[in-house]
């Protein structure tokens, strides 16, 4: 098979932990074959089709110098790909959006894009667990600072975050005492142009926040929980967190279970769950990754197991 991974600029990549890197790898190993392009390289004109300015991909086995191009780049049609893998990271920006909507006309013309386009604009990582309030501890979606002062009061320990950042950007705690809560709604807000997320404060952090992969509407059996360090309250592996793979709880498994087949019905063959204690707080579909640290430190093969589940989508 021809794959083609829309990603971050290659040279970017951190591979001893990068998980599109993992999946590039498994394909590779399996006989597939590896192009990849960047979401600006992407174009689409009245009488034709959407295509990527494109290379083709030799993995080396090297760890520096980990890819060579054989050849110039080229115009490639996603329609004549048998997969194309939307894997830039987030934010969701205008850039990306913009993006999903070419992906989508791709699909039109015939691609088979994984995450679908339409999913991947559908579930906006934060919001979408607003589906499932079964899962979710108290939470509130608002730009009005009455309702979150009203939200603190009932719940005293509250985090605060932005509907757009990734990587544990933008979190704040406040606790009982209500400190500075004035200043980090007007940061967050806006001063009430932005609509923010409060969530009440899981003491279940301490432990950490667990990243489940649900790949083709199964669970990986392994978790990463992501532990926070020193006086740190976000368990982010970017903000400086601990990621330790623990087999999941059966709450992790009642979670995944409820909602991995009905997002991969809608076209999400990728998902990255997470979870505090018992409590779902966000669903993860633009670019999930913890594949290699779950793989190194339990031995089961994540990408084997994607990699396995998009061939099969693929011939089904």
């Amino acid at each position: 098979m021809k794959l083609l991974f829309v990603a971050d600029p290659l040279a970017d990549f951190k591979i001893a932990k990068d998980t599109t890197f993992a999946m590039m790898r498994e394909a590779d190993r399996r006989g597939h074959t590896l192009m990849a392009c960047e979401p600006r390289q992407l174009s689409w004109q009245r009488g034709g089709v959407v295509t990527a300015q494109a290379h083709e991909l030799t993995l080396t086995g090297a760890a520096d110098g980990w890819y060579a191009t054989p050849a110039a780049s080229r115009a490639q049609a996603l329609k004549d790909v048998d997969a194309v893998l939307m894997r830039k990271d987030p934010p969701f920006d205008s850039e990306y959006f913009y993006a999903t909507h070419l992906l989508e006309q791709a699909e039109r013309e015939g691609a088979r894009v994984f995450n679908r386009a339409r999913a991947l604009r559908d579930h906006p990582e934060k919001l979408a667990v607003m589906e499932f309030p079964g899962f979710i501890g108290p939470t509130l979606v608002t730009r009005d600072s009455g309702e979150i002062r009203a939200f603190h009061a009932e719940h005293r320990d509250i985090i605060l975050k932005p509907l757009d950042g990734m990587g544990g950007r933008g979190i704040f705690r406040v606790r009982d005492d209500g400190l500075n809560l004035g200043s980090v709604m007007e940061t967050l807000t806006k001063e009430g142009a932005e609509t923010i997320m409060v969530q009440r404060y899981l003491p279940e952090i301490v432990a950490g926040d667990k990243r489940i992969l649900v790949i083709g509407g199964e669970a990986v059996p392994y978790s990463l929980a992501r532990i926070p360090q020193g006086s740190e309250i976000r368990g982010n592996l970017a903000a400086g967190g601990k990621g330790v793979a623990q087999p999941l709880t059966p709450r992790d498994r009642e979670i995944a279970a409820a909602l991995g087949p009905t997002l991969c019905q809608r076209g999400l063959l990728l998902v990255g769950l997470d979870v505090i204690g018992d409590s779902l707080t966000e669903i993860n579909v633009t670019s999930p990754t913890c594949f290699q640290e779950i793989t190194q430190q339990t031995g089961f093969d994540v990408a084997a197991m994607f990699v396995g589940a998009l061939e099969a989508a693929l011939a089904g």
